[in-house]
């Protein structure tokens, strides 16, 4: 057994979610696919992938394997790269991460404009909304918002600060108590968006004070997705918080406004961030240059329209 070969064909198979999508990504029979599996499976002593007729489920050693596999895939191709010196024609698969929303708005049409002008590269895009470890799950390149942890990956801040709002709809604060402080939280049906806090929201200390504050509640709507959070806002459901560009549309036509503008925390910075080593890879090296300055432009006008969506929201309000 190739060992290396049945690595690709089981990292194909739970990328392509099936034997025959790893048969046709990889040009293969599907006799092969299924030897290689087996294989490999025979190999390292346990049952790495669930398989039925229509559809394949990782064991618990295999979603730790697949990991594993992806690292040791991506250190070959570079070390090949280096062996071969190619290092100018950029090629191969990249393997980008990226927020849904931002990925799906600002993030893909400049992916598209990429590979237009590089036709040897194909583009695997992750859109997730939960944290991402770039070496364990192999990309190459992560769209990320908010204040960075130390770690050995390569940043490249691409500006354009992302602003955090409240949002309600006009129609629910008609007939509801003041919103004009974040301590009147307390007397509203909060919509929860986990990853801004699923029972509390931080603001900024008080004047005179040092301490953030942090107002707790009991959430009315619990939501794992942006756009459900939003279109629950937008009926009138109560108050959510999500980042400005999410809620763009709805404050330009007056679905929503924005309330608490006087304690929005500050602007988050954006970032694209590499595996230390990922930058010398030509393809991932010419995705940096290419895109940097598309998304420091994309994401300035992003910033500037929270200024303008808020100065609106004002006006409506009063």
């Amino acid at each position: 057994m190739d060992r290396i070969d049945a690595m690709r064909v089981f990292v194909a198979a739970v990328d392509e979610g099936s034997l025959a999508g790893a048969a046709r990504k990889l040009k293969r029979a599907a006799t092969a696919i299924r030897r290689a599996l087996n294989a490999l499976e025979e190999h390292v002593g346990v049952e790495l992938l669930h398989r039925t007729t229509r559809t394949l489920k990782l064991s618990d050693a295999g979603q730790r394997y697949v990991l594993a596999c992806r690292r040791v895939l991506v250190d070959l191709e570079e070390a090949d790269m280096v062996a071969g010196g190619e290092r100018s024609s950029p090629k191969g698969m990249l393997t980008i991460s990226a927020p849904p929303i931002l990925g799906e708005e600002v993030l893909r049409p400049i992916l598209d404009e990429f590979l237009t002008v590089h036709p040897s590269v194909s583009v695997r895009m992750l859109m997730h909304d939960r944290f991402v470890n770039l070496v364990d799950e192999g990309v190459d390149i992560a769209l990320r918002i908010g204040t960075l942890a130390d770690s050995s990956n390569i940043a490249t801040r691409i500006g354009g600060d992302v602003r955090r709002v409240v949002v309600a709809s006009a129609e629910y604060l008609a007939d509801k108590p003041a919103l004009t402080d974040p301590a009147d939280l307390s007397k509203h049906q909060i919509i929860a968006f986990g990853n801004f806090g699923l029972d509390s929201w931080s603001f900024p200390p008080m004047e005179g004070a040092t301490i953030p504050r942090h107002v707790h509640f009991s959430p009315r709507y619990v939501m794992n997705t942006v756009r459900a959070a939003a279109a629950s806002a937008v009926a009138g459901m109560g108050p959510t918080r999500l980042y400005s560009y999410h809620v763009a549309e709805f404050v330009r036509d007056g679905r929503l406004v924005i309330v608490l503008a006087d304690a929005e925390p500050p602007a988050l910075p954006v970032h694209l961030l590499t595996p230390q080593g990922r930058t010398t890879v030509p393809r991932v090296r010419a995705f940096i240059d290419f895109a940097s300055p598309r998304l420091r432009s994309e994401l300035g006008r992003i910033a500037d329209e929270a200024g303008t969506l808020q100065s609106l929201s004002r006006k409506r309000v009063d």
